[in-house]
């Protein structure tokens, strides 16, 4: 079914909310206590129904029919038996769309759970009613409080909107995109995708103005025609960075078990997937570290790369993971050697590419960078910063990758690494932060960047927007 892009836009931003069944631990209203709109309980127990009201101070009614406004979104945690029944009434009740929590559809395997799942199916394209799910973690918004999980983050959002198969890379991928300086703006868990999928979303979140990035992990899909069709549509206006699950024989015999779908070989899938505009990635590392890229560097003109800040051990080492991914690292011109030499203290150091400045360079930091980042062999500058070292620490480390990311028009990336020291991750994440409120784009190792380098220039390629190769 084509979504209605209204209803969606109510059940991400709705003012009324109903949560039916979530009996026990009662997990979906706690996870909506901070919701900005107003929450209703539904359930049939006379005594859960109290226990709701005083324990959560959330008003409860025995069906969402008596309810005494209008819904936008339900959230719907009832047995598979009583599903068809809750769905009826969501219908009557005219709910813009309902997040069903409920398992035990086509992922089972069984063909009684095939038939649940047809049934809803059935009755929901019947009265074009939104189902998003079964079998999901359904909706997060960080703006009106509409969450996945009681774990997730309020008020903070950004341009990045997430949709997943899966609910647990849903939730995990928003929280560690958090910590990492990428807020989401919205994400969709959907599961079986049995009403709405994957292309559904990417179609409304393709038209949403306040999404400009949209991620996706994806297990299989149920119209491939359909999500080319809109794939090669949204990719010409919006990157779209796709985690493809299953890539192996055993994660794709996996996927039938998870949420049913259909696996297809990752070959053809890396292919396609590249000749349609959007960017495919193996893992949530490479996930997060695209869209990072892509968030916060210039389109790239050419895959040749200035590396400044490393140690004489390190250079082969960072030679090598730059092109590993298919990258240059070139001499610089002679123009740059010259005016190097003017000031360079050779001793402890080398200005090759790359750059060894040593502890006794780390004071001209800004000029060094500034030299290469001029350089006509150079179309992207990188920043290696090592903590404890007299690197990311040192007077004026961030502040002259800060600087230098204002005034170029290159690419500017930065690699920050720890020692294996206590607080050592913690720092690493709070210069990574503040290199990224700088808008420079930093990586926890210079593998990690490379990648992430490397997936950029081939997203431009493809667009017909890079010079070289």
């Amino acid at each position: 079914m084509r979504a209605d892009f209204a209803k969606l836009d109510r059940a991400f931003n709705p003012r009324v909310v109903a949560v039916i069944g979530d009996s026990g631990y009662y997990q979906w209203l706690r996870a909506h206590a901070n919701f900005k709109g107003k929450l209703y309980s539904v359930q049939v127990n006379e005594q859960t129904g109290r226990d709701i009201e005083e324990k959560l101070k959330v008003k409860n009614y025995p069906s969402v029919l008596d309810i005494p406004e209008p819904v936008d979104f339900a959230i719907v945690a009832v047995n598979r038996r009583v599903g068809m029944k809750v769905l009826d009434d969501l219908i009557k009740k005219e709910v813009a769309a309902a997040h069903f929590f409920t398992a035990g559809f086509s992922e089972t395997d069984t063909e009684e759970g095939r038939q649940y799942e047809r049934e809803l199916k059935a009755q929901a394209e019947a009265a074009k009613f939104h189902i998003i799910g079964p079998n999901c973690m359904g909706l997060f918004n960080p703006r009106t409080g509409i969450k996945q999980s009681m774990g997730q983050y309020d008020d903070d959002w950004g341009p990045v909107s997430f949709i997943s198969q899966s609910g647990t890379h849903a939730i995990n991928f928003g929280l560690e995109a958090h910590l990492q300086g990428i807020d989401l703006n919205k994400s969709v868990s959907f599961g079986n995708g049995t009403v709405l999928d994957s292309a559904e979303y990417l179609d409304y979140f393709g038209q949403d103005a306040e999404t400009s990035i949209i991620g996706m992990y994806l297990e299989g899909l149920k119209d491939g025609r359909r999500f080319i069709e809109v794939l090669k549509k949204i990719s010409g206006t919006k990157p779209v960075v796709i985690w493809k699950g299953g890539r192996m024989a055993g994660g794709a015999r996996a996927i039938a078990s998870h949420t049913g779908s259909l696996a297809v070989p990752y070959a053809i899938w890396e292919d396609a997937m590249r000749q349609l505009g959007a960017v495919p990635v193996k893992n949530m590392e490479e996930l997060i570290d695209t869209i990072k890229a892509l968030m916060y560097i210039e389109p790239p003109k050419g895959n040749r790369v200035g590396l400044t800040g490393g140690s004489g051990g390190q250079s082969v080492a960072i030679t090598d993971a730059f092109n590993e991914e298919g990258l240059d690292v070139p001499k610089l011109t002679q123009k740059s050697y010259d005016e190097l030499a003017t000031f360079f203290n050779l001793i402890g150091g080398g200005y090759g590419n790359p750059i060894d400045t040593g502890n006794s360079n780390r004071a001209q930091l800004n000029r060094i960078m500034q030299i290469v980042e001029r350089d006509e062999n150079i179309d992207n500058v990188v920043l290696l910063m090592g903590l404890g070292s007299g690197g990311a620490d040192a007077p004026g480390g961030v502040e002259a990758v800060t600087d230098l990311r204002q005034h170029s028009k290159k690419p500017v990336l930065a690699a920050v690494y720890s020692p294996f020291s206590s607080g050592g991750v913690q720092e690493a994440r709070r210069i990574i932060k503040k290199l990224q409120e700088g808008r420079v784009p930093a990586f926890s190792n210079i593998e990690r960047a490379a990648k992430a380098l490397r997936n950029v220039i081939t997203y431009y390629r493809y667009r017909g927007s890079w010079s070289n190769g």
